[in-house]
């Protein structure tokens, strides 16, 4: 069963422009991390415009900017998500970068 996003409810929508999902963009990527990612629900849903077939500035993928703001996106969503099961906003960031091995904020 997959999970859903923790970075937004609308699963049925792309998160770039609001047309029906066609796949999902994981916000982590890498050795056992995206795996990690689709446990946690580190991930957008998307249209396959803004997920890889659209050109490069349209895009998640190929785009560092895109990208970044991206992993920002699900760091803050994950950590959030961790404080409303009790932990500070400190331990969040800190759980965050044991899990990740990094932060992106």
């Amino acid at each position: 069963m997959k999970t859903k996003s923790i970075v937004t409810k609308y699963d049925s929508f792309c998160f770039y422009c609001g047309r029906p999902v066609e796949t999902e963009h994981h916000l982590l990527f890498g050795t056992g991390m995206r795996q990690r990612a689709e446990g946690d629900g580190i991930k957008l849903p998307a249209c396959g415009e803004h997920h890889v077939t659209g050109a490069v500035i349209c895009r998640v993928h190929d785009n560092p900017m895109a990208e970044c703001l991206s992993k920002i996106a699900g760091q803050l969503a994950w950590e959030k998500h961790c404080v409303a099961q009790g932990h500070t906003e400190e331990e969040a960031r800190e759980l965050f970068r044991k899990r990740y091995k990094e932060s992106f904020l």
